[in-house]
């Protein structure tokens, strides 16, 4: 294994201690996988997710592309602890690749939420604030980075909980029986995808105001 010298802030991951997690970089690593081809794979993975979501709320058979959705998230994520392990085993890890990851990380987030707006029982609408709050958070994490503190990768509603909501909106959706399926008072079509999207909101708000508040807390006890 190389010596690195430098290693990024990484989100708190329990399954980066798999023995799966860490037999699959291994894997990865040893055939020469670039962390930024992970990176993208889970782009791609990604506008697939929000294509299928989408692609629900129009199809007469929404359950196929419920759970393919389902998957393609599945493999987002994987990509996502993945590209950082490999990286990291590798001695690749750099600031480039953490732009490299950041970048597609947004559009992935754009293209599930806005796909979930269209998908079955979503509300377009909620789908567009749901991927603006979903930025916020990101922006004020960012912001408290420049400001010099550590990346705050605290939720309620962080990227892991925000996509866990999606794919267990998209899994009720697609096999809870009608009778159990709920509907939005005054919003024909709208259901749990829309519910989903709507506590989606709100959590990035409480998200986006703990990380100001951390943020606020360091700066206050910041020696001058």
């Amino acid at each position: 294994m190389k010596t690195i010298t430098y290693i990024p802030d990484r989100r708190p991951l329990g399954a980066r201690n798999w023995n799966a997690s860490q037999i699959a970089a291994a894997w990865l690593a040893a055939r020469g996988a670039a962390p930024n081809a992970i990176s993208m794979t889970g782009l791609v993975a990604s506008l697939g997710a929000g294509a299928a979501l989408a692609a629900s709320g129009v199809s007469d058979r929404p359950v196929l592309w419920l759970v393919a959705a389902c998957l393609l998230i599945l493999v987002r994520g994987m990509c996502n602890m993945l590209d950082g392990m490999v990286a990291v085993t590798t001695g690749k890890a750099s600031r480039g690749g953490e732009l490299f990851n950041e970048v597609p990380d947004r559009i992935s987030d754009l293209a599930t939420l806005v796909g979930a707006g269209y998908a079955c029982g979503g509300i377009p609408e909620l789908g567009y604030v749901a991927a603006l709050a979903a930025a916020f958070t990101v922006y004020v994490r960012i912001q408290g980075c420049a400001l010099g503190t550590k990346a705050d990768f605290g939720g309620p509603m962080a990227k892991t909980h925000r996509m866990l909501v999606v794919v267990a909106a998209a899994l009720y959706t697609a096999f809870a029986p009608a009778a159990w399926q709920p509907a939005v008072a005054g919003l024909p079509g709208a259901g749990v995808m829309a519910i989903a999207l709507a506590v989606i909101i709100v959590g990035c708000a409480v998200t986006s105001l703990r990380r100001l508040r951390r943020i606020a807390n360091y700066l206050t006890e910041k020696p001058r």
